[in-house]
């Protein structure tokens, strides 16, 4: 199970779940560099705006934000996850998925990943592309 990070008082008007959620997402993101926190949060935006009804969470153990139509296995379906030099967008059906422009990469049996390297390729036309394709693969969950 995710971990849950440290909570602050909501903005007035403001969801409590939204502003713990944006706390934990803030500190998991101080852990990497300004260059890397631009893309994540824009890979955020990106799944995000593809799927607003996503349940969002923060795994501090993994370090990783996941999204889904629940946090169990099977209706998880994206996660980010920051490395090094680029960010990793995770497809729970990334080995079944279309790619026509052979942006998945990995070995995994389901999962598979994209390498994301700038803040621009998180929301190119081919990303969002793979998103959609994604969540049209399990569209309930």
């Amino acid at each position: 199970m995710p971990h849950v990070g440290e909570l602050r008082a909501p903005r007035p008007g403001e969801d409590p779940d939204s502003a713990a959620l944006e706390a934990d997402v803030d500190r998991l993101l101080s852990e990497h560099t300004p260059e890397l926190q631009a893309i994540e949060r824009a890979l955020r935006t990106t799944i995000r705006t593809a799927f607003p009804a996503a349940i969002e969470q923060v795994d501090f153990a993994n370090k990783l934000i996941a999204f889904g139509r629940s946090m169990k296995i099977r209706g998880l379906q994206f996660a980010i996850i920051a490395h090094k030099s680029h960010v990793n967008l995770q497809l729970a059906d990334g080995a079944d998925l279309p790619d026509p422009q052979g942006l998945i990469e990995g070995t995994g049996k389901r999962i598979r990943h994209v390498k994301i390297r700038s803040v621009e390729a998180a929301s190119s036309p081919a990303v969002v592309a793979l998103v959609e394709a994604q969540l049209a693969a399990r569209p309930e969950g």
